[in-house]
């Protein structure tokens, strides 16, 4: 989301009420914006489809297969996602806008290799009693969805965040309306429907990229070039992933909370419902990511580096600094703020919400503490973006390291325990990394002088 705030200051320049109500809305639809559509678009799809779906399960199978599409393609597009970003951003800092294009394309073949590989193997080993047609689709899918988020990186990389916005609205438009047209076909007309939808999101993406850039070349592999390889970046864009879907992957195939749902897939319907309305929890706490760290701490950050390359004054380097720090500080704090204020709304009206949703309430438990676990990794997010800002890429890497081990591990102890302590796993593992990340971030903001004066230079 780097260079987001630069849209966000001019919404917020006037000061006025109305500014910043726009400036929060903005960053709620950019940050929020295509995962509330996706969510939205697979619960219409299966609301929709309940009279004329046959079998009826047949539903449950097509979002249980999507889940799976979403987090298994996250996981093998996370080490290019990092990497890509960092070199289209270094390339176009040095005006050579003529590797762009041809870089995505080879990002793009490596990506379409991945998880097509992936998913060949997958449909091999455990899909073999499934009709050819499903098979064949959670190949294309899990192809189209891993290009997907390539597309986006790249988009958000050079700020086109409204346009992302837009083709998403139009590709799960799309996506809603061809599953519902072949939902008489069962899960398999389901599942091409899906995939049918996010063929238009990823030639819309990818048209808006075509639209803005040339190349001599056609396709480049200059990423993965030593001079311009970030192993760390790699490496953090899969443990990251990895980490946020541990818990799930724990839950699913847990015999006492898990149970098969289509071919090796499995799902848990004790985890899964309050994870899911969780998520949806957070966008409030996104917004107020983006426009507080993004547009805030930016502006500091750029004072501060401005500052250093022109010969400014120490006391006046300290002064941008501190300002950094209470940005920073601010920001957090604001988060924190916030997702407490949706967590009361929890708690007064989850009950309700659940009821409305055909729900029982005694996931009401599970639910709160999924809130709080989803609110803090928002929290982890925003720390994790300024030790980006500040190129602490190694420590980036052992906050995500830990959180892949931490998850494991506590999520492991808490279906052991009781079912009173599920989730408590997930939470736990975000309240320690988020106190670690922000103990890590005071120390170098500590040093931050020294360290940019003759560690740097």
């Amino acid at each position: 989301m780097a260079g987001i705030g630069f849209e966000l200051r001019k919404i917020l320049k006037g000061q006025t009420l109305t500014g910043a109500a726009r400036a929060y809305a903005y960053a709620g639809l950019i940050s929020s914006g295509p995962l509330i559509l996706s969510i939205l678009g697979i619960l219409m799809i299966g609301v929709m489809s309940l009279d004329y779906t046959i079998p009826r399960y047949a539903i449950v199978q097509f979002q249980v297969s999507v889940t799976y599409l979403i987090a298994c393609s996250l996981i093998v597009t996370g080490p290019l996602q990092l990497s890509f970003t960092r070199f289209i951003s270094d390339r176009l800092f040095e005006k050579r806008d003529d590797l762009v294009l041809s870089t995505y394309n080879g990002v793009v073949l490596i990506s379409t290799l991945a998880s097509g590989v992936v998913g060949f193997i997958a449909v091999a080993i455990g899909f073999r009693g499934e009709p050819l047609a499903y098979r064949m689709l959670m190949i294309a899918g899990g192809v189209v969805i891993s290009n997907i988020w390539i597309a986006v990186i790249f988009l958000s990389s050079v700020k086109q965040y409204r346009q992302i916005l837009f083709v998403f609205v139009v590709g799960y438009a799309c996506t809603v309306a061809f599953s519902l047209s072949l939902n008489r076909l069962g899960i398999s007309g389901l599942l091409a429907g899906f995939v049918a939808g996010h063929v238009v999101l990823l030639i819309g993406l990818s048209g808006l990229i075509y639209r803005n850039y040339r190349s001599t070349r056609f396709i480049s592999f200059e990423m993965l070039d030593r001079r311009f390889a970030y192993p760390s970046l790699a490496l953090v864009g899969l443990f990251f992933n990895v980490g946020v879907w541990l818990d799930k992957f724990m839950f699913w195939y847990a015999p006492s909370t898990g149970a098969q749902v289509i071919g090796p897939l499995h799902a848990s319907v004790i985890y899964d419902i309050p994870v899911f309305i969780a998520y949806i929890c957070v966008m409030p706490g996104m917004a107020t990511f983006l426009v507080r760290i993004e547009a805030d701490f930016v502006e500091y950050y750029d004072a501060f580096y401005d500052a250093v390359r022109s010969g400014a004054t120490l006391r006046h380097i300290n002064d941008m600094r501190d300002m950094m720090v209470t940005s920073v500080r601010a920001g957090l704090y604001e988060i924190v703020k916030i997702q407490t204020v949706v967590l009361l709304f929890v708690v007064v009206f989850g009950e309700r919400v659940l009821s409305a949703l055909h729900i029982s309430t005694l996931y009401m438990p599970l639910l709160l503490v999924d809130v709080i676990a989803a609110s803090l990794q928002v929290l982890l997010l925003g720390v994790l973006n300024v030790l980006f800002y500040l190129d602490e890429r190694r420590t980036v890497l052992k906050i995500c390291t830990a959180f892949v081990v931490l998850n494991g591990v506590l999520t492991g102890i808490t279906l052991w325990m009781a079912p009173d302590f599920y989730g408590y796993g997930f939470a736990l593992t975000l309240l320690i990394l988020v106190a670690t990340a922000v103990l890590l971030l005071d120390r170098i903001f500590l040093r931050l002088e020294y360290e940019t004066y003759m560690l740097r230079n």
